[in-house]
């Protein structure tokens, strides 16, 4: 059995080497380095509503984004089938991605029925590991809803398995309904992609987006851009809980 200090040893080595900052930031004729950055979502929605503004502004900065969603959303058009209502939220889905300019993947679980075992992992593993990714966004673990759980869990055992380490980042939803106890290690100024983030929440139309925001994201962006200093933003914690530079001073 691995010791806890090789343990240690093994899952913190080349941690936060991308930092959000150093992708987000430069000097204004600074050549840009691509890097691969994947979401992981419980639902369609999910990424777009908790971290929309960073994936559009990782885009603009020339990134490659990908979003991985853990389920097609099947329980969640009420009155619809969970073929009727997978096709549906897979096609909002995919307008979501396009105005992101994002690529979208879907892993294939169930809706309100997600699994997390050793087969589901290499699963998710696979995709995750198949994007060569230097940066993973996915769910906080503490969130109460048990797909948003499994989204993370699966994506937490991908960082801690792999060889090639990503900085890996966990974002907000509904914030005290639903991600709770979150205290944000770095924030990205959103002020700039914000509308674009606002398209893609609404793109979701049958998920009510009016009631995303009314959950509390217009809130949130205002809440984190005061802690910040701008007009709006997104916070994240980074898995080492090593707080990465200050995003006080960024401009995208």
């Amino acid at each position: 059995m691995k010791s806890r200090r090789a343990f240690v040893k093994s899952t913190s080595a080349g941690v936060g080497i991308f930092s959000l900052s150093s992708m987000l930031n430069g000097q204004a004729n600074q050549k840009v380095e691509k890097k691969k950055v994947v979401c992981v979502g419980g639902h369609p929605d999910d990424p777009e509503s908790g971290c929309g503004g960073t994936l559009a502004a990782l885009s603009k900065k020339g990134h490659s984004v990908t979003v991985i969603y853990l389920t097609t959303g099947e329980a969640g058009i009420e009155g619809k089938t969970h073929a009727e209502a997978a096709a549906i939220r897979k096609q909002e889905a995919l307008n979501a991605c396009a105005a992101l300019k994002a690529k979208p993947i879907f892993a294939g679980q169930i809706d309100g029925d997600t699994i997390v075992d050793n087969a589901w992992l290499g699963k998710i593993q696979k995709l995750i590991y198949d994007e060569k990714p230097d940066v993973v966004f996915t769910h906080w673990p503490l969130d109460t809803h048990k797909d948003h759980q499994a989204a993370s869990l699966l994506t937490i055992q991908s960082w801690v398995r792999a060889q090639n380490k990503f900085s890996l980042y966990f974002f907000e939803v509904c914030a005290g309904e639903q991600t709770m106890t979150f205290h944000p290690t770095d924030y990205v100024d959103i002020t700039e992609t914000q509308d674009l983030k606002r398209k893609a929440v609404f793109c979701h139309t049958s998920q009510d987006p009016p009631g995303i925001y009314n959950c509390g994201h217009a809130a949130m962006e205002e809440f984190r851009g005061r802690e910040l200093g701008v007009k709006a933003a997104e916070a994240f914690i980074c898995m080492n809980g090593r707080k990465q530079s200050s995003f006080a001073n960024s401009y995208l």
